[in-house]
């Protein structure tokens, strides 16, 4: 069962890491990347390293999605034509949709049922450091220094992608904040002392 799950998973992958190149419409290929993330999750359960699966699956999946959202904003699809061919696609989603509901089926046996992981698991024993323990206590202690840096250098990226996708447009109203905070109270209020029954004339 195991060896099906993998070759299953592997062949997929490949398929799909080579259409992200062949693709020529970006958000296709963007999808074909969504798919090989999955199924090179699923290869890492299956080794035992389910703390790089699972990264892979928060980390790059949702990186990527971000980036399906910025390039459907920068290249200005028409919503219109895409819906319009909603219903003739729906039978090859669904499909696909089908297939990683199998494979995630056929992971979660295969996963439960593997006697040489369970045998590996058993001859450990109960004190054994699990994945995610180990690599805390790596990152933590001995690469804490290799580490912070990699979080400023994600810093610096993000901001220098900020930086170069900010537009001024002179169309646009935006907030002055150094103008707002300098403002007084006399700025804004007028105090005025009306005497009794002569009512404000504006």
């Amino acid at each position: 069962m195991t060896e099906i799950v993998f070759y299953l998973f592997a062949t997929i992958l490949i398929l799909s890491a080579g259409m992200v190149v062949a693709s020529r419409n970006p958000v296709h290929a963007v999808l074909y990347l969504v798919l090989a993330f999955f199924n090179a999750a699923g290869l890492f359960l299956l080794i035992g390293a389910e703390f790089v699966a699972f990264i892979l699956v928060i980390v790059y999946v949702g990186a990527v999605a971000v980036l399906f959202l910025f390039v459907v904003m920068m290249l200005d699809i028409n919503f219109v034509d895409l819906r319009s061919g909603f219903s003739r696609y729906l039978p090859i989603g669904g499909a696909v949709g089908a297939v990683l509901l199998a494979q995630l089926v056929m992971l979660g046996l295969a996963w439960k049922t593997d006697p040489q992981l369970l045998s590996v698991v058993q001859a450990a024993g109960a004190d054994a450091v699990d994945n995610t323990r180990a690599i805390g206590r790596l990152l933590y202690t001995d690469y804490f220094y290799a580490f912070q840096v990699s979080g400023l250098v994600l810093l610096v990226a993000m901001i220098g992608a900020i930086c170069l996708t900010l537009r001024h447009r002179k169309d646009v109203r935006r907030q002055n904040v150094d103008q707002q905070l300098s403002r007084e109270i006399a700025d804004v209020i007028t105090v005025v002392k009306v005497e009794s029954g002569k009512g404000v004339q504006l």
